[in-house]
């Protein structure tokens, strides 16, 4: 197909641990679409290393590279995982949800990760991930890919904003940075500074792609929910919705800022080209999403992460099918209803100033 007759997107990427492979199933069926072409990718966490590994393969292989590229990627999470100590019980299978809440080596992690400093609870640094990473991404052919702008947010330890990184200065470093849970694992060091995940200042960080200048259609893979139905009701369950509602801050807090500009931008009749007015698009399915547990985000065992693959593959077809029309024309998510009691601006009456 002609390159002009492409639509251009960019791509924002959430993290979230094994759940990243519903992400990977989305840019599976985005990549198998030759009607779009991928501009740009911000990435948090999981959606930092499907990211990089994505535009290794892209430069290396185009299109096909890339969808292999990242097969084989979550191939090798799962297989590392295997020689895991947490795995999942004949009770979490049952779940069918991928938890490890009835694991006692998970229950135990998850006590220790409270109770030890991650410099002592691992004092050889062992990273079976960050291994993983180096073996199957080439950084040079990340650092030249030209098909596709790539941003990796961290957060700064010390100022606590988000840093994003972008080519040439992707390495392993800043993509474990983007990754590294502080109760896990310690704060990665860059040119003196410490950093810690990215979902805490921007999971993932929008405003890279909306100063691009080359794209106007952003669209948001979320595999974490904003909103959950049932109120959490034990220790547990407390402790993960806040965490998610930690994660998900940031998205909220950009989103609400394009949403202002949109309206002030309506409101005055501002130029849309020299506002950088966004046409947004979300790709999520939020009760798929709910059924899903935090413990689960530590499951990369293979039956669980092709099943997510799938999943993430059905939100894209379903997704292509309903607004690829849209795509350079308009909106197909609407803030307005997330966020109903935002500011609204008021419009000046006509010849006053």
């Amino acid at each position: 197909m002609p390159k002009e007759e492409r639509k251009h997107i960019d791509l924002a990427l959430q993290g979230g641990g094994s759940h990243g492979a519903l992400t990977w199933g989305v840019l599976d069926r985005l990549l198998e679409e030759e009607r779009l072409k991928i501009d740009g990718i911000s990435g948090t966490s999981a959606g930092a290393m499907n990211a990089v590994v994505l535009a290794d393969g892209l430069h290396r292989g185009g299109r096909q590279g890339a969808r292999d590229a990242l097969g084989h990627f979550w191939r090798g999470v799962s297989d590392a995982a295997r020689f895991s100590p947490i795995q999942p019980t004949p009770w979490d299978w049952l779940t069918g949800t991928g938890s490890l809440d009835y694991s006692p080596s998970y229950l135990m992690f998850e006590s220790l990760t409270q109770l030890v400093a991650p410099a002592r609870l691992n004092p050889l640094g062992f990273n079976p991930l960050r291994d993983l990473v180096c073996e199957l991404v080439d950084f040079e052919r990340v650092n030249a890919c030209r098909r596709a702008k790539i941003y990796v947010t961290a957060t700064n330890v010390r100022t606590g904003r988000a840093t994003v990184f972008r080519q040439p200065g992707i390495s392993v470093d800043t993509v474990m940075a983007s990754a590294c849970l502080p109760f896990m694992f310690p704060a990665v060091e860059i040119d003196g500074e410490a950093y810690w995940d990215g979902g805490y200042s921007g999971n993932p960080a929008l405003f890279p792609l909306v100063d691009d200048m080359d794209c106007q259609d952003l669209v948001v893979v979320q595999v974490n929910p904003l909103e959950r139905r049932r109120l959490p009701d034990s220790a547990r369950d407390i402790v993960n919705r806040i965490n998610e509602i930690t994660f998900n801050s940031s998205l909220i807090k950009e989103l609400r800022s394009i949403q202002l500009l949109q309206q002030l931008i309506d409101a005055e009749d501002l130029d849309v080209e020299r506002y950088r007015s966004m046409r947004l698009h979300l790709i999520h399915a939020e009760q798929e999403v709910e059924q899903l547990t935090a413990s689960s985000k530590l499951n990369a065992q293979w039956d669980f992460v092709s099943r997510l693959f799938h999943q993430g593959r059905g939100w894209a077809d379903m997704w292509l099918e309903q607004n690829f029309d849209a795509i350079g024309q308009h909106s197909t998510f609407d803030l307005n209803t997330v966020f109903g009691d935002g500011f609204r601006p008021l419009t000046r009456r006509q010849g006053k100033r």
